[in-house]
């Protein structure tokens, strides 16, 4: 998780990507994977044209309350590992799951369980984040 300037930075990229959007100029880059992950996530639209009041706020679990940004940059990390079959055999996990949901958005949340339960395991023994972990988990959710 990203803090401090960190995370305002971060959080600029999707402010700016999705000011874009809206004034129909030109995105560059990550912008396009940005907006098309916000265009499926209706929601998150009046935070994201709302710079001035979301850039610094805190979106506390304890309180209730997810993290859209948290949630859209995941979405953006499965459509990048997606992109290049990465971790290896990410693409085959994907559409088995598409195939079990029938739906695009449905098979990238449980994926992202799984890119969750991965990084949870990373910060909680203080290593690296395990390809090993994350396909062992996608193989179980699929075979479910």
């Amino acid at each position: 998780m990203l803090y401090g300037d960190q995370r305002s930075d971060y959080r600029r990229i999707f402010f700016r990507a999705w000011e874009k959007q809206r004034h129909g100029q030109p995105l560059e880059g990550i912008e396009t994977i940005i907006v098309e992950v916000a265009l499926a996530h209706p929601e998150y639209h009046d935070i994201l044209a709302q710079k001035n009041k979301y850039q610094d706020q805190d979106f506390l679990p304890e309180a209730g309350q997810s993290n859209p940004f948290l949630h859209m940059s995941m979405h953006v990390s499965i459509l990048e590992q997606l992109a290049i079959d990465s971790p290896r055999g990410i693409r085959e996990h994907y559409r088995k799951l598409l195939l079990k949901k029938g739906d695009d958005h449905e098979a990238q949340h449980l994926i992202m369980e799984c890119l969750g339960e991965m990084l949870w395991r990373s910060r909680q023994t203080g290593t690296p984040p395990s390809e090993q972990v994350y396909l062992s988990c996608l193989e179980k959710i699929g075979s479910k």
